[in-house]
C-alpha cells in the first residue's frame, strides 16, 4: 500500500476548541499518512464532530498546530478545506433529489466553456460517468438522484469529493444507514481509494469497519485525545475501556425478567407485495428479536401492526381484544408504542425541546381547557429524562443538540407518557456508540422488567442472541423459523435467514 512510506499529509496538534460553557476539544493529536484509513473512534460527544469540522473550516481551533503537507495551514472556511483538497461525506446525505447524479456532483463547481462562460453540460456529464466508473457504480451521471438508493447515494458523494480532487476524504458513519452487502461495496470502494494514493478518515462505532478498513485508530473521550494504535496492535477490549473509560465486562446485559401471559398475537397478517402469513405473539416481560437479512419485511410488519400502512387480511389481537386495521393514533390509545429506526425523520422534532417532544403523545393529559399547562409537561419530561438517564442540561436542550444515544432515549420517553402494553424498537442501537448500546439495553432490560412486551427489530446477530428471549426470523416477507434464544446459534439463524441454495 502507498501508505508504507510514513509521509504525513496531515498533522493535527494540541488543538483546542471551547464554546459557551463547553470545551469541545482539549490538546488533540491526529495525524493522517498519504494512503492511509485512519480510522476515529469515540462516544457520542467525544468531540469527533467538532474536530472534523476544524479540518472542513467549519470551525476554528483556539488554539494548536494545523499542518497539510508539513506547513502552516490556516484553513477559514469550507472553500479553503476544499483547495488543500479535504472533502467529507456524512452519514446523512444530503443531496438535491430532484435533479440528476451529474449535477448533485458539480455542484458548487461546474465547469464552463468558453467564450461566453456557458454550463458545459458535455463534460460534466462526460467526467462525471468516469468517476462514477473508477467506483464501480451500476447506473450512470444522468439518473435523478432522488431515485438511488442510500448507498447509490453515498457512492455520488464520494464521486463529488474525487471531483474537486479530493486528497483527503473524512467518511462519518458511511455504513450505518447500509445493509451488510452494501457495506462490502463500500470496504472495496474505500480500499480502492487507499490504493490510488487517497487518505481517508474513517468514523465509525462498529467494530467490524475498524478492523475490516483501518491501518491505525484513534480514541477520542469528553474532547481529549486518548490513544492512537496500529489496528494490529488493539482489541476490542482496548477501544471499549478507551471509549467509555471503564470496562465493560459484558456487552449485552441481558437480565432475566418474569415472563407472563400473551400481550400481542400476529395470525395470517398479509399485505400483498410485502409480506405474507406473518404470525407471531410476545408476552409480557418478554423479549421478541424479529432478525432476517436485507428485505426481510420485519419494519413493515411492525409498521403494518402500529398502523402506519395497512394490510389486507390476518388479525391483530391485543390483550385478548382485536385490533381491527388502527391508525397510529389507535394503536397507540390501545398500548402499542413504536420507535422507528430513523429517528431523525421519523421520532423527533430536531428543533423542538426535550419536553415538547416527551408530551407530544399527550398533549390533552398536559393541557387544561384547551391551553397547554407547561408546569406539567416539563415536570413529566423531568421525570421520565432521569428515569432513563438523559444527558442535558434541562428539558429545554433541543433535541438537536443531543448525542444519538440520548435522541433514542428521548423517543422512548415519548413513549412511556401513555399507558403502553407493547413497545416495538426497530434497531434501537444503531448509529450510537457502545456506551449508549449499553444504556439501551438497561433501558430495555427495565422495560421487560415493568412487564412491557418488548418487540425488538435487529439486524445485529450478537445483539439479537445477547437480548432476546425468542428469535423470530423473516426472509423475504415470510416467518421461517422461531426459536427460543437459549437453544439458538448464529448459524441456526443464518440458514433460516438465507435462501437454501445459497446456504448449500
Amino acid at each position: 500500500m502507498i501508505m508504507s512510506n510514513g509521509e504525513c499529509i496531515l498533522d493535527l496538534r494540541h488543538i483546542s476548541k471551547t464554546f459557551p460553557g463547553v470545551k469541545a476539544l482539549d490538546d488533540v493529536h491526529f495525524s493522517l499518512r498519504k494512503g492511509e484509513i485512519h480510522a476515529l473512534m469515540g462516544e457520542n460527544g467525544a468531540g469527533k464532530s467538532t474536530f472534523i469540522k476544524i479540518i472542513t473550516g467549519v470551525h476554528q481551533p483556539d488554539g494548536g498546530e494545523f499542518l497539510v503537507d508539513g506547513k502552516d495551514a490556516h484553513i477559514r472556511g469550507p472553500l479553503d478545506a476544499q483547495a488543500l483538497g479535504i472533502a467529507a461525506i456524512y452519514q446523512h446525505v444530503t443531496c438535491f433529489p430532484d435533479i440528476s447524479v451529474m449535477e448533485n456532483i458539480f455542484m458548487g463547481h461546474e465547469k464552463t466553456a468558453a467564450p461566453f462562460h456557458r454550463i458545459d453540460w458535455k463534460t460534466m456529464n462526460r467526467e462525471a460517468d468516469e468517476l462514477l466508473s473508477r467506483l464501480g457504480a451500476n447506473f450512470d451521471a444522468r439518473a435523478t438522484m432522488g431515485a438511488l438508493s442510500v448507498a447509490q447515494q453515498q457512492i455520488v458523494e464520494i464521486a463529488k469529493a474525487l471531483s474537486t480532487n479530493a486528497r483527503i476524504i473524512i467518511m462519518d458513519e458511511p455504513t450505518a444507514p447500509l445493509s451488510n452487502r452494501e457495506s462490502e461495496d463500500l470496504y472495496k470502494i474505500t480500499g480502492k481509494l487507499r490504493e490510488e494514493g487517497v487518505s481517508i478518515i474513517f468514523i465509525s462505532h462498529r467494530f467490524e469497519d475498524i478492523y475490516r478498513l483501518a491501518d491505525r485508530v484513534t480514541v477520542l473521550r469528553d474532547g481529549k485525545y486518548i490513544n492512537t494504535w496500529d489496528i494490529a496492535d488493539v482489541d476490542n477490549k482496548n477501544l471499549v475501556t478507551a471509549m467509555v473509560g471503564r470496562e465493560i465486562v459484558q456487552f449485552f446485559p441481558k437480565r432475566e425478567a418474569r415472563i407472563g401471559e400473551e400481550v400481542l398475537r400476529v395470525e395470517g397478517l398479509t399485505r400483498l407485495g410485502f409480506f405474507a402469513d406473518v404470525s407471531f405473539a410476545v408476552r409480557k416481560g418478554e423479549v421478541l428479536a424479529l432478525t432476517g437479512l436485507v428485505g426481510a419485511r420485519r419494519t413493515e410488519v411492525c409498521e403494518a401492526v402500529y398502523g402506519i400502512t395497512g394490510y389486507d387480511s390476518g388479525t391483530i389481537t391485543l390483550n385478548g381484544k382485536p385490533l381491527d386495521h388502527p391508525t397510529p393514533d389507535q394503536a397507540i390509545e390501545a398500548g402499542i408504542g413504536y420507535l422507528p429506526e430513523d429517528r431523525l425523520k421519523q421520532g423527533l422534532v430536531l428543533r423542538w425541546e426535550i419536553a415538547k417532544n416527551i408530551s407530544l403523545p399527550v398533549l390533552e393529559d398536559c393541557s387544561r381547557f384547551g391551553w397547554l399547562d407547561t408546569r406539567k409537561e416539563n415536570g413529566m419530561a423531568k421525570e421520565l429524562s432521569e428515569k432513563l438517564s438523559v444527558k442535558a442540561v434541562s428539558v429545554h436542550d433541543l433535541v438537536s443538540t443531543l448525542s444519538g444515544g440520548n435522541q433514542q432515549k428521548v423517543i422512548v420517553g415519548k413513549l412511556l407518557t401513555s399507558d403502553m402494553k407493547v413497545i416495538i424498537l426497530d434497531e434501537p442501537t444503531k448509529g450510537v456508540d457502545v456506551g449508549a448500546k449499553t444504556a439501551i439495553y438497561a433501558i430495555m432490560n427495565d422495560l421487560a422488567a415493568e412487564g412491557y412486551g418488548v418487540i425488538m427489530i435487529s439486524s445485529e446477530m450478537p445483539e439479537v442472541l445477547g437480548m432476546s428471549d425468542r428469535i423470530v426470523v423473516m426472509r423475504e416477507g415470510t416467518v421461517t423459523a422461531t426459536m427460543d434464544t437459549r437453544n439458538a446459534t448464529s448459524e441456526d439463524i443464518l440458514k433460516a435467514a438465507m435462501e437454501e441454495w445459497l446456504w448449500d
